[in-house]
């Protein structure tokens, strides 16, 4: 009996600990010094581009949005708004802006993935070079088409921009928390694997294909989080994404509980269901190809969100001490300390280097309380997962 728990204790702490290893050489690099900025070459001829926003009874916000990448496009650039399953005036808002709006209605494949789908055969009347994709909520910083467009016919593949979401004004502690797990998956681990020329995850939004590639994408799915799938696809197709941190695109976190509870349940939901029904297979997958820009966006995958791996490595180490005291089973409490460590310097490390200007210490004391409050979201995901996809509630309604 203790010879059985000792081993089945030593493969969970040897199992944790692989993504909390990735985790802290993503960190460890992402806070490296950075290589000196290449000398500027002249400014190459800017590549036809197509930014395509799908957009769901986003009236609020759609008028900046639109506004904000006009300005960013040259004669012979688009900007087309799907208009998917609105109800409100995010149509007529963004034609009075002066987007070329595609509006679509149907009672029951929704989500963000159709939406994508029917802009794209919308745009093959006149294809671009490249498309670049901007959620509805976001606000794309200045240059930021321009180093999307470039840096994707450079790599010949997709590529993604640094994707920030922020605390607004006067947000209490559980947003403030939000917005560095935010950061520590958005910039800090993309750009430790950047720095080790591995590919990233794509996330949504502030992100640029190449026409060929995205016109043969497979996008009308009603996927949680048809980002990551899509980001996988092209890997497997060879075309794995890169990391392109001088475009940014920023949105705000909702602060109604409704909203941001929406919001977590849905990305949280459908990461951890990609991790548990494709993450192993990936690894397995890349290892007997060769794979490698794969494997390191399959072993990506293997690290679940930052609250939930906090909550079961702490879990383990509780139980795995437990054992050390009461059977003398020693090397699994070894592993979990060592885990549990790896773990703390890292979100210290991301912390100090990446948020300390934005986000006080004193919320990361915080975070042990944010963790428990999360507990029924990963019990609902055993209990009643959320497969469909719903609209994150925005504040306005």
């Amino acid at each position: 009996m203790i010879t059985l728990i000792s081993w089945l204790l030593g493969a969970l702490a040897v199992l944790i600990l692989v993504p909390v290893t990735v985790l802290f050489t993503q960190v460890l690099l992402a806070c490296l010094p950075g290589r000196p900025e290449p000398i500027a070459k002249a400014p190459a001829v800017r590549p036809r581009v197509a930014v395509l926003v799908p957009a769901h009874n986003e009236a609020s916000g759609i008028v900046a949005t639109v506004q904000g990448i006009q300005r960013q496009l040259l004669e012979g650039d688009r900007l087309l708004v799907v208009a998917d399953n609105c109800s409100d005036q995010t149509a007529a808002l963004a034609r009075g802006a002066g987007a070329e709006v595609v509006e679509r209605q149907h009672g029951h494949l929704r989500g963000k993935g159709y939406a994508l789908d029917c802009g794209v055969r919308h745009l093959a009347e006149a294809p671009p070079e490249v498309v670049v994709i901007i959620d509805a909520d976001c606000q794309v910083s200045p240059g930021s088409i321009e180093h999307l467009a470039q840096r994707c016919i450079e790599a010949a593949g997709p590529v993604q921009g640094l994707d920030l979401m922020c605390a607004p004004p006067g947000a209490g502690l559980k947003i403030l928390i939000a917005e560095f797990a935010w950061r520590v998956k958005n910039l800090v681990r993309p750009l430790g694997s950047a720095r080790a020329g591995l590919p990233c995850q794509l996330m949504g939004t502030g992100m640029a294909i190449g026409w060929q590639d995205i016109a043969a994408a497979n996008l009308a799915t009603g996927h949680l989080v048809e980002d990551l799938k899509l980001g996988l696809d092209f890997c497997r197709a060879g075309k794995p994404p890169l990391f392109c941190p001088q475009a940014q695109v920023t949105s705000l976190f909702p602060t109604s509980q409704e909203g941001l509870s929406g919001q977590r349940t849905r990305w949280e939901h459908g990461h951890l269901g990609v991790l548990l029904a494709d993450g192993p297979k990936l690894v397995v997958s890349a290892l007997a190809k060769g794979n490698w820009p794969l494997l390191a966006m399959s072993l990506d995958l293997m690290v679940p969100p930052l609250a939930l791996l906090t909550l079961a490595l702490v879990v383990l180490f509780v139980v795995s001490w437990l054992a050390c005291l009461l059977l003398g089973v020693l090397l699994p409490a070894v592993l979990a300390t060592l885990a549990l460590m790896m773990l703390g310097v890292a979100v210290l490390l991301a912390w100090s280097r990446f948020s300390r200007e934005v986000i006080p210490f004193s919320v990361l004391i915080y975070a042990p309380l944010y963790v428990l409050k999360k507990i029924p979201l990963y019990l609902g995901f055993l209990i009643k997962r959320q497969v469909e996809w719903v609209r994150s509630k925005r504040d306005d309604g």
